[in-house]
């Protein structure tokens, strides 16, 4: 596995890491611990070295889980973990300094860890951001030695600007072959200010593996069947915010191009082409989902026509709708 530097932390981590939003259950199934536990193996003997959490993610079991982990098999994991989405309601003026220190706390206990590796705010409302109050605090949990570094994942590109007059460590942002505006407006800032990029939703919730259809099912409780527009939480966490029959042709043209019926390599290696990301970060419902993730690492840089190809399949199909809102 390559590796990378993350941000201005001088640490390497593996350039294909792990979202755990689904780990050890597939999405609105039960969770499963011995799945889990699979699946962090998995992890750390393929030369994952990077971990992406949240202390939302299956109400802290993932976190638990990541603990439970390191303390029965001490692994070389950099832990980033994200904090917020658990306050309610989810408005600006409940994030404080002290909701923050508490969040803190309250993960450092499930990861059973002493110190952070990083932290995000986890997508809050636009204006927070810009409160210096909170970046004060997280700069001073930076200097007691409760996290290593700081940083937040956003929604927006704007948002992703704004944090960065602070003196953050990384950036969390969905990119993939469906949304191309952070290379565009965010990453040549992020080169400048040697800020880490974290590209998470690579596979735009698994329409760009090839493998969905009009007639692929999704469970009730699976947040692409409730949440296409939005209802739960920013619909741009749902394939990428393209609706899902223009995503569905979009990914049979991806296919023609790259000459496969196996798209999620293709998608991920080509994430790992920008300069600017640090890590790219499927996520895995089973250990042979993680397996097949990592494979993509193996693949060849992709070439100058390739590249624009996809580019130009974007600002044919996607651009006019996608651009704006994100």
């Amino acid at each position: 596995m390559k590796e990378r530097i993350i941000g201005k932390t001088g640490r390497s981590v593996s350039e294909i890491g792990l979202g755990t939003w689904q780990l050890g259950t597939r999405w609105g199934d039960p969770f499963d611990r011995e799945e889990a536990v699979r699946i962090l193996s998995a992890a750390e003997e393929a030369g994952v070295t990077f971990i992406d959490t949240a202390d939302v993610y299956n109400d802290g079991m993932s976190e638990t889980m990541i603990g439970e982990y390191l303390s029965a098999h001490p692994a070389n994991f950099f832990i980033t973990t994200k904090c917020g989405r658990g306050l309610h309601p989810h408005t600006a003026e409940n994030y404080t300094p002290a909701a923050v220190a508490g969040f803190i706390d309250a993960s450092l206990r499930r990861l059973r860890r002493e110190q952070i590796d990083l932290i995000l705010l986890h997508c809050p409302p636009t204006s927070v951001y810009q409160r210096d109050d909170i970046f004060s605090e997280l700069e001073r949990q930076k200097k007691i030695g409760k996290i290593a570094g700081y940083g937040v994942s956003i929604e927006k590109v704007s948002e992703g600007l704004a944090a960065m007059e602070y003196d953050i460590t990384a950036i969390e942002v969905i990119f993939n072959m469906f949304r191309l505006k952070p290379a565009e407006e965010l990453f040549p800032k992020a080169l400048e200010k040697k800020v880490g990029i974290i590209a998470r939703v690579p596979l735009a919730s698994g329409i760009l593996t090839g493998r969905y259809t009009m007639e692929t099912h999704f469970s009730a409780g699976d947040h692409r069947s409730f949440n296409r527009e939005g209802k739960a939480f920013d619909k741009g966490e749902t394939f990428s915010g393209v609706p899902y029959e223009l995503g569905l042709e979009t990914a049979q043209e991806l296919k023609r191009i790259f000459a496969t019926e196996d798209l999620a390599p293709i998608a991920i290696r080509w994430i790992l082409m920008h300069e600017a990301v640090s890590v790219v970060i499927p996520g895995a419902s089973r250990a042979s989902q993680l397996l097949d993730n990592v494979r993509a690492a193996e693949l060849p840089p992709l070439d100058d026509t390739q590249m624009k190809a996809v580019e130009s399949l974007y600002n044919e199909k996607l651009r006019a709708i996608i651009h704006p809102q994100w």
